[in-house]
């Protein structure tokens, strides 16, 4: 009897520690469909004052020029203020951006102080916008066209999130907030947290209209970020 009384505790923990401490998590997502899940989200991020964005890509060709990464603070402002890098004429500097009151300021290699940039130039957004809640990363999770539900992972620092990933079509005209010269539409998958906070952002496409496919790896963390961002 006992072993019995123990396995079924133990099978009680276990989905307890699947769902949440108290099981909403499960249920919330149960009552949401993905496209209640994904507004959700949005809204969670229109709200925010800031958070740290990084960037990654994979396949990106060496003859593209073309946004390979970055990090920094993104606010509400909008602004940005880190760091990216480009690929350009077979470099890839790692180049200190400013983004404000709709201007992109740059440090860029062999030069000397801020340069007042176009970012198109260098195949990248202004990284200010991906904050706008109608053409920035927020306005891509609405956007996204038959969502379906993922699977619910444990993740995050010390594995205290309940993670679910949504996946669906990202079209050509709002993945162009990210890369503007993606050349169609574009495979999207979320992960989000219970909170409804967008976590990471995976997208797949032909991102400079040479027939390949690159893939951008978006993750948004430390919502409520607060920061006072001024032009150079």
């Amino acid at each position: 009897m006992r072993r019995t009384a123990f396995a079924a505790v133990a099978a009680v923990l276990l989905l307890a520690g699947c769902s949440g401490e108290d099981g909403s998590s499960d249920k919330k997502d149960a009552a949401q469909t993905p496209e209640q899940a994904l507004a959700a989200a949005k809204k969670t991020l229109d709200e925010t004052s800031g958070v740290h964005l990084t960037l990654a890509s994979k396949n990106v060709d060496d003859t593209i020029s073309g946004l390979l990464s970055g990090s920094g603070t993104l606010t509400d402002a909008p602004a940005f203020d880190g760091k990216i890098v480009v690929q350009i004429a077979g470099l890839k500097p790692e180049v200190p951006v400013i983004a404000v009151d709709g201007k992109v300021y740059a440090q860029l290699p062999l030069t000397s102080g801020w340069q007042d940039i176009d970012p198109t130039d260098y195949g990248a957004p202004d990284p200010a916008a991906l904050m706008s809640p109608d053409r920035g990363l927020s306005s891509m999770l609405t956007a996204t066209t038959d969502p379906k539900r993922g699977d619910s992972v444990r993740g995050g620092e010390g594995n205290k999130e309940v993670l679910t990933s949504y996946s669906g079509t990202l079209p050509a005209s709002a993945a162009k907030a990210f890369v503007p010269s993606v050349a169609g539409d574009v495979d999207a998958t979320y992960t989000l947290t219970a909170d409804d906070q967008l976590r990471e952002a995976v997208l797949t496409g032909d991102f400079y209209g040479t027939g390949a496919s690159e893939t951008y790896t978006v993750t948004v963390d430390d919502y409520g970020t607060e920061k006072d961002i001024t032009a150079p």
